[in-house]
């Protein structure tokens, strides 16, 4: 019987797992091995690990989480989740496992737009987060493959980075080349355009069955639908990182920071509930 059951070794389940490790809280970390940044070489935006190669970041955090012998770490599958008042259940390869809480940090899934040659350079020229990849195309041009009115807004962010911010319906792109130092995107009319990367808005879905499983209240953007410490519509299970939205938040943030810090709310929540029963405890 574990306090706490966490689902996924990205960078939200792992903070949560060493929070509760540094409470002494009988932790389980279950990590699928799958990740929404798998294909990206260098991670940006995170204080003191700017540049960071998101598996060096998962390798050291698994290295600090050894140091704790209440937290145990299993590479597995998970097969079902259930919750009831008195605590959640989860299948890991026929074997039943209980807790008091359950901690979700599956993420999300990305389905990008069928150009050919999108999908070869996601993570690294092709990207959908300015405030992850937009400073290495600093002072060359870049493309926003984008018809929805976000494309302006995206477009404002990247003025001040890059020379040339250019607006192109995805529809009208046909394939994305290497160039020298950036992309060639061949356009439907024939015309070919060279920039330094591209910026594209993914449809984003849950990475995991779990959410439907549990029935928990999703928001419009896909994301389960939080308070501000991750708690879920349902009792006994928190969310964390991007495949999670508080209300105040516009949509899920998908930024390694972000991530980090909703793994230690969720944390710092179970925690204190924990406590509070051992105060009522006669």
């Amino acid at each position: 019987m574990y306090e706490a059951i966490i689902i996924g070794g990205g960078p939200a389940g792992l903070q949560a797992a060493l929070t509760l490790g540094r409470m002494h809280r009988r932790t389980l970390l279950l990590d699928s091995g799958e990740y929404r940044n798998a294909t990206v070489d260098h991670a940006h935006n995170l204080l003191g690990n700017d540049g960071v190669a998101p598996a060096d970041l998962r390798r050291r955090g698994r290295a600090e989480l050894a140091a704790y012998a209440t937290v145990e770490v299993r590479d597995a599958m998970v097969s079902g989740v259930a919750a009831n008042p008195d605590g959640v259940r989860v299948e890991v390869a026929g074997e039943e496992l209980r807790a008091d809480y359950l901690v979700l940090a599956t993420g999300l899934a990305d389905d990008l737009p069928p150009i050919p040659g999108v999908a070869e350079h996601w993570g690294n020229r092709v990207a959908n987060c300015p405030f992850c990849h937009g400073h290495e195309f600093a002072g060359r041009p870049v493309a926003v493959l984008n018809a929805s009115p976000h494309a302006a807004k995206l477009r404002g962010m990247l003025a001040p980075v890059a020379s040339d911010v250019l607006v192109l319906d995805p529809a009208a792109v046909v394939r994305v080349d290497d160039a020298e130092d950036g992309l060639r995107l061949t356009l439907d009319d024939g015309e070919t355009i060279d920039v330094a990367g591209a910026f594209v808005a993914p449809v984003s879905r849950q990475r995991a069955p779990f959410a439907a499983q549990l029935g928990l209240d999703v928001q419009e953007s896909g994301a389960v639908r939080v308070d501000p410490f991750g708690r879920t519509s349902v009792e006994r299970v928190f969310a964390a990182g991007d495949m999670a939205q508080p209300d105040h938040f516009p949509g899920p943030m998908s930024t390694l920071a972000a991530a980090i810090g909703a793994g230690q709310l969720a944390a710092v929540a179970i925690v204190q509930t924990l406590a509070a029963a051992y105060e009522t405890t006669p």
